[in-house]
């Protein structure tokens, strides 16, 4: 049985915007499944970095592993094949899957592909020059967001928390554009000029009261060392170190570090084996002393009716 095509095809949609707007997230999606489960093949869900899910992956059991599983991806930014069901119901694991015990009572199994979502860059290049017209086009060619902007309109209005901005004003007003970005605080700010010209520049507004810290995010010279290039092989420079530092996550918005929550705690469910949460949402039973956590409330009332058979002898007293 597949999932709904409208319903895949409205996450989809949701997650071609989610990344438009700049915010990361993993798209889930079922690949294989065994039945019975609430989850089918085809079945997608966008999990974000505080673990919030969009769409349908599947129940109780499976849900909690896959937000886990999704925000781990997130972090590390690396996809991951899940593999979830009985022990018993499985051989030898594929390399490059990684299998996870859930005893859920319907005895179903699914694989699932987590693919973690990196935010497409909105780049703003202040100029007007023809190496800035290209810096411009070339992020276009990516499929990035990218705005030009003259020196003289630009304003904090132009920058968003998951901006990217170079400033390329070649010394028309370089002072005046960097202090204006640096007070919207982008995710990146770098400015298209000497190192020396650069220090004149976060000099010049360190003078008049602009914070360190501000001015430390700034990068000068911008680009990666190409040796010597021309006028509009410098957007090129330019851009390669942008691509190569949103590869390595260093272009993620700020905004994501500040509402993104912690991983929660994780505990083994006694009874089935099941990694899970921690947490109120894991249906937590105390018992001498001690508060375990369960998968669902059939393990919760198997543990309930008779503790001794999955506790360690050391602890059933």
């Amino acid at each position: 049985m597949r999932g709904d095509p409208a319903d895949s095809w409205n996450v989809i949609e949701q997650a071609a915007e989610l990344a438009k707007q700049g915010e990361e997230f993993a798209l889930a999606t079922v690949v294989w499944r065994q039945g019975p489960s609430s989850g089918h093949q085809g079945s997608r869900a966008i999990v974000t970095a505080a673990g919030e899910v969009r769409g349908w992956i599947g129940g109780a059991c499976a849900e909690p592993v896959v937000i886990r599983e999704a925000q781990a991806a997130i972090r590390d930014r690396e996809p991951r094949l899940l593999l979830l069901g009985l022990p018993g119901h499985f051989g030898s694991v594929p390399d490059g899957m990684t299998f996870i015990p859930i005893a859920c009572q319907s005895e179903g199994a699914m694989e699932v592909y987590i693919e973690p979502v990196l935010a497409t860059p909105h780049l703003v290049v202040v100029g007007r020059s023809p190496m800035a017209h290209t810096l411009r086009d070339l992020g276009l060619a990516l499929g990035w967001r990218s705005d030009l902007v003259d020196a003289t309109d630009f304003t904090t209005e132009d920058v968003d928390a998951s901006a990217v901005v170079v400033v390329a004003t070649q010394g028309h007003g370089d002072e005046e554009a960097i202090g204006t970005a640096a007070a919207a605080q982008p995710a990146y700010l770098g400015l298209v000029a000497s190192r020396k010209r650069g220090e004149a520049v976060l000099g010049y507004l360190a003078d008049r009261g602009v914070p360190r810290e501000l001015l430390d995010r700034v990068r000068v010279p911008v680009g990666l060392d190409l040796g010597h290039t021309s006028h509009r092989e410098i957007a090129v420079a330019v851009l390669a170190e942008l691509v190569q530092l949103r590869v390595a996550g260093a272009l993620a918005p700020r905004r994501a570090a500040a509402t993104a929550l912690p991983m929660p705690a994780t505990v083994i469910d006694v009874v089935c084996g099941m990694t899970v949460n921690a947490d109120a949402s894991s249906h937590p039973l105390e018992r001498g002393g001690v508060t375990y956590y369960f998968c669902g409330v059939g393990c919760r009332a198997a543990f309930e009716k008779d503790p001794s058979a999955f506790l360690p002898k050391d602890a059933r007293c």
